[in-house]
């Protein structure tokens, strides 16, 4: 079974490893709140999937484009704002579509 993209399953030592930065550059960004692992019940920072996917862009961020953090902040806030955008628009076309059944299939009914 595989685990959720959500699933906190990776200890901070195999998390920066997979990412290829140090432990110190995981809690430093957490620190500066730009991501929030969670913990396990002895409090130790637990990393999931799409942490380790947020980790990755924000190192390309940093490494390939020269991005400071702040501009890393950023750019992070935008790209959710217009995954929430993008969601919306389905979800708007979805009820376009819906409510344009829903008057075919009144004018065919006679009501």
């Amino acid at each position: 079974m595989q685990p959720s993209e959500d699933h906190p399953c990776y200890v901070i030592s195999i998390a920066a490893r997979m990412v290829g930065v140090h432990e110190q550059t995981l809690r430093y960004y957490e620190r500066v709140g730009l991501l929030a692992p969670s913990r396990s019940r002895g409090r130790h920072r637990l990393f999931s999937p799409r942490d380790i996917q947020k980790l990755t862009r924000i190192r390309r961020l940093t490494d390939d484009m020269g991005l400071n953090l702040a501009g890393v902040q950023v750019v992070m806030k935008l790209m959710a704002r217009i995954a929430e955008l993008e969601d919306e628009n389905h979800n708007l076309k979805e009820h376009i579509s819906r409510s344009r059944r829903f008057g075919r299939e009144s004018e065919a009914g006679g009501y």
